[in-house]
């Protein structure tokens, strides 16, 4: 019998040991924290719409009208009306032909790389993919190559060795530990030029990135080139869930092969009255973004005159790499002390020897929170060299 206390042991011993840590919500982005007061500065709300009072109006009518659960799975009796009427929205706003829900991004990936990619068939996968798209991939049944994190030409060097009847391209839009992009339109030109299905889990992009908040493929302008986009609710729409949108036969597809589609509970109808909102909110507080991207460019500024050394993202995710788990783990505890809360993130979430603080930005803090961030990471910095 396999020894837990002996994992266990181990991943203590390698600073890896993850804890939960129990807050209770003050007016995000502060939290409350071990009875201590803290701004948060490592949610994915980026546009801070969880606590947005039109979208909590807009769920607690629907409790009252339909309840908390949807009771059964989409094919049973699972598939209310708001459902339909959610899909509808976001197929419009994405300007894409149909949009199919899930209960969670990861069962988005699983599901849909397991209808899609079968036996005989190739997929190239970025190497710093998402677990979600890791796991999805190894479980789907067809053989996997991975390419160099965001290299087009190594893909590319790959991709021309084959001889598969389908290839399947996937790669996530912007890379939740690193906050870059995908070089999406290299992407897109390979799966023409290669004959292969192009994939791309947005999830960290969609509401957050491009004029309208359609996310990278938006800024990238490949709307309509890229033929699989998943997306989520649990980042810019400040809520819970996820999205598969394409054409008519690929939506259908999945509906009759996706098994975590089939065979989930439906996301709650509440749920999904509250993101009609929500896409309501996005599409119409423009300031939103706005003023995110304002406070990410404050702050890469900040950073820069404070000598912290950032990696290349343009996007809410800013990780300052520190290295090994234990120095990570003590910079967010000396963070925490300050009143300022950012998780350690450490392998396997992100490979060997780049430990980090995810800073992730939202439209709902201040600039003085952001200077105040800026001020206790130059004195951990500073203690820590000392």
């Amino acid at each position: 019998m396999r020894d837990f206390a002996q994992r266990l042991a181990d991943r203590k011993q390698k600073a890896l040991y993850r804890r939960r840590i129990p807050v209770s919500d003050v007016d995000f982005p502060e939290l409350v924290v071990d009875g201590r007061r803290c701004v948060s500065f490592c949610s994915n709300d980026y546009l801070g719409l969880a606590s947005h009072p039109l979208i909590k109006q807009s769920y607690m009518q629907a409790v009252d009208l339909y309840g908390v659960g949807a009771g059964a799975s989409q094919l049973v009796t699972g598939y209310h009306v708001e459902h339909q009427l959610l899909e509808q929205a976001l197929a419009e706003f994405l300007q894409r032909p149909r949009v199919l829900l899930y209960s969670s991004g990861y069962l988005a990936n699983l599901g849909t790389l397991s209808a899609l990619a079968l036996h005989g068939d190739r997929i190239y996968a970025d190497r710093l993919n998402h677990a979600s798209l890791v796991d999805a991939a190894r479980l789907a049944d067809a053989k996997v190559r991975r390419y160099r994190h965001a290299e087009a030409d190594d893909l590319r060097r790959l991709i021309a060795l084959d001889d598969a009847r389908h290839k399947l391209i996937v790669s996530d839009g912007v890379f939740s530990m690193d906050g870059d992009l995908a070089p999406v339109a290299e992407l897109v030109a390979i799966a023409a030029q290669q004959q292969a299905l192009l994939m791309i889990d947005d999830a960290h992009g969609i509401g957050v990135l491009g004029e309208h908040g359609r996310g990278t493929l938006e800024q990238c302008d490949v709307a309509t080139q890229v033929p699989v986009l998943v997306g989520t609710f649990g980042k810019a729409f400040g809520a819970m869930g996820a999205f598969v949108s394409g054409s008519e036969e690929l939506i259908e597809t999945l509906v009759q092969f996706s098994r975590t589609c089939t065979y989930s509970t439906a996301m709650p109808p509440a749920s999904a009255a509250a993101l009609r909102t929500a896409l309501q909110v996005l599409i119409q507080e423009t300031w939103r973004r706005q003023k995110l991207q304002a406070l990410i460019t404050r702050f890469r500024q900040g950073a820069a005159e404070l000598g912290i050394t950032l990696g290349r993202s343009s996007t809410p995710i800013q990780p300052v790499i520190i290295g090994e788990a234990a120095a990570a783990v003590e910079a967010s505890a000396r963070l925490r002390e300050r009143g300022i809360l950012i998780t350690a993130i450490r392998p396997p979430t992100v490979p060997l020897h780049s430990a980090r603080l995810r800073i992730t930005l939202s439209a709902a803090h201040s600039e003085q929170q952001v200077d105040y961030l800026l001020e206790c990471l130059a004195q951990v910095f500073a203690a820590g060299q000392g």
